[in-house]
Order: structure tokens, then C-alpha cells, then sequence
């Protein structure tokens, strides 16, 4: 176990939104901004940023890690990067009448094909599909949910198919 693998999560976590240089076993050398520190295995989450906003992730293996430099401190803005590069694509806002609107215009499509749906939760906010598979707001294919694989691939192409 190394010097890196021995420090504790709040050692890692001042590595947080900061531009690095990684060296590693091998005499390999990362650089880009910490994104995470994996608390099991030591393995640093790096992002580096691409021309035209794309963003490159790499993990070095917390094993190989030998020495950790802090280049550069992260303002707000990079903050605020860094936190939404594993963030949902910003989809459009629906109000709350709208996501009722969606909800019943899919349970009604549903219904007219004959897949038995039913609305669960105190608020009934999720559709409960043959008491499988719910879809949460705002209702499309990514936000189905079943532990069956076959159903779930089935019924998102439906909905896929629906919108």
C-alpha cells in the first residue's frame, strides 16, 4: 500500500476542483482537475477540458498513484463545471401541469394497448407498468426502471416510439 492509498477521504477530498499533476508508477504523468477521489480503491477521477466544451475523464488507479501536485486552485466558475459534467443534460423545464398532462396522455397510450399501468406513491407521480416497472417524471424513456432487462428495453422503445 502506498502513501496516497493511506490517506483518508478528508486527506483526498483537498484535492477536490483543483488542477493536478498526477505521477504514477511507470513514469507516467496526468494532469487535469479532480474531479473525485474513489474513498475504496484511492483511484483519482480526472477531467481535462477539450476544444469545443468537450471533456476528456481519465482514472489513475489509486495503486499506481506515487505523487499527487496541486497546480491550480478552482474558482466558482470551474466549480460549477466540474459539478455538472455528470449532470443530466439540462432538459426543459416542465411545470407541474404539464408533467400531469404527460403522465396521463402516457398512461392513456398505454392503456389503449393494452399494457396494464397504474399510478404509485402518495402523490401517484410514478407510473407503475405490470408491477415491474415504474417511469418517474418527466416521463420518457431514461427514466424507466426494472430489474427486468427485457421488459425495461422494451417497453423505453415503446415510449421511444410514443414520443
Amino acid at each position: 500500500m502506498n502513501d496516497w492509498q493511506r490517506k483518508s477521504p478528508l486527506d483526498w477530498e483537498k484535492y477536490v476542483n483543483k488542477m493536478v499533476k498526477v505521477a504514477a508508477i511507470e513514469k507516467h504523468e496526468y494532469e487535469g482537475w479532480v474531479l473525485t477521489v474513489d474513498p475504496v480503491s484511492a483511484s483519482v477521477v480526472l477531467a481535462t477540458f477539450l476544444e469545443n466544451e468537450k471533456v476528456s475523464i481519465s482514472v489513475v488507479l489509486g495503486h499506481a498513484v506515487q505523487e499527487v501536485e496541486i497546480l491550480k486552485e478552482g474558482d466558482d466558475e470551474m466549480k460549477q463545471r466540474l459539478s455538472c459534467i455528470f449532470a443530466p443534460e439540462e432538459g426543459k423545464a416542465y411545470s407541474p401541469e404539464e408533467l400531469e398532462k404527460r403522465k396521463n396522455d402516457l398512461k392513456t397510450w398505454l392503456e389503449t394497448n393494452h399494457i396494464p399501468v397504474t399510478e404509485q406513491g402518495e402523490s401517484g407521480r410514478t407510473l407503475c407498468v405490470v408491477g415491474v416497472l415504474t417511469i418517474d417524471p418527466p416521463y420518457g424513456p431514461e427514466e424507466c426502471s426494472s430489474s427486468n432487462e427485457i421488459i425495461l428495453s422494451r417497453i423505453q422503445g415503446l415510449i421511444q416510439g410514443y414520443l
